[in-house]
This record gives C-alpha cells, sequence and structure tokens, in this order.
C-alpha cells in the first residue's frame, strides 16, 4: 500500500498559568481564531475550540508526522508571544505547562463537538479541577492529585 490513512483526532484541554481567569469575552474570539490558525499552519484542523475563562478544550486533527506535543508547544509559545503583542495589557499571560489530550473516534466527534460548545454553561455547575479529574479517570490515566 503505498499511501498512509489516518483520521488521528484528539480532544485537547489546556489551562492558562495558575489558573488564571484571563480569556475574557474581551479576547476570546481573537485568541481563537489565532489558535486555529496555528493548527491549520501544523498541518492540522480545528474541528472545535472553546473554553472557559482559564482554560480551553479544543478538537482537532492531526498529520500523522506532526507528533502532538510538538503542535501543542509551538501552539503554547506561539499564542502567548501573540497575546503579549496584541494585549499590551496581558504581559502576564502564559499557559500551564502541561495539558490533557485524549483520542477520539470518528463516531463520537459529534458529542465531542458539543461538549466543547457548551463548555462556559458546563463549568457554571462543574470546576475545570473536576472536569479534568474525570477526564483522566474515565480514559484510565494514572496522576497525582498535586499536580491537578
Amino acid at each position: 500500500m503505498p499511501d498512509s490513512y489516518t483520521n488521528l483526532l484528539y480532544h485537547v484541554v489546556f489551562s492558562t498559568k495558575d489558573r488564571r481567569p484571563l480569556i475574557t469575552p474581551e479576547y476570546e474570539p481573537r485568541l481563537y481564531n489565532y489558535i486555529g490558525g496555528i493548527v491549520r499552519s501544523a498541518g492540522g484542523i480545528s474541528l472545535a475550540l472553546n473554553g472557559a475563562e482559564d482554560h480551553i478544550h479544543l478538537l482537532t486533527k492531526l498529520r500523522p508526522d506532526r507528533a502532538l506535543s510538538d503542535v501543542l508547544r509551538d501552539l503554547k509559545a506561539n499564542a502567548t508571544g501573540w497575546m503579549h503583542d496584541v494585549f499590551p495589557s496581558l504581559k502576564n499571560f502564559s499557559w500551564q505547562r502541561g495539558y490533557g489530550a485524549f483520542t477520539v473516534s470518528e463516531s463520537n466527534v459529534d458529542e465531542v463537538r458539543n461538549y466543547i460548545a457548551r463548555q462556559k454553561q458546563h463549568h457554571r455547575k462543574t470546576s475545570f479541577r473536576e472536569e479534568f479529574i474525570q477526564f483522566l479517570q474515565v480514559n484510565g490515566i494514572e496522576y497525582n492529585d498535586r499536580f491537578i
């Protein structure tokens, strides 16, 4: 078989440093557009992007020749620099070092898209910490409570 066929779908969750509530309605649309552009420049597709003031959920499709960790490293570094340049009042903006990434099957894409679309309503009842721990548990990922 001369070609490779992949459908690498990820639900990625990452937060602002110290979960500071810096992604306000004023900054959110432009930041999300910029992040979508970074994903495209990596050869990926942003299928859904939303979050709350302290974190982002991204459903993305990536190329097989790009490691998720490399894409996220570049995404966070570029988005941080962009935020500093475009919004000088956010000179202390940065992302938390880690992230959560969970594979998604094609049959669950619509469900994940809907979940991401409802983030603001969801976080009226559930904290980021509670949500993230639930993702880790459902996906069978061991974690140290100290680092959540």
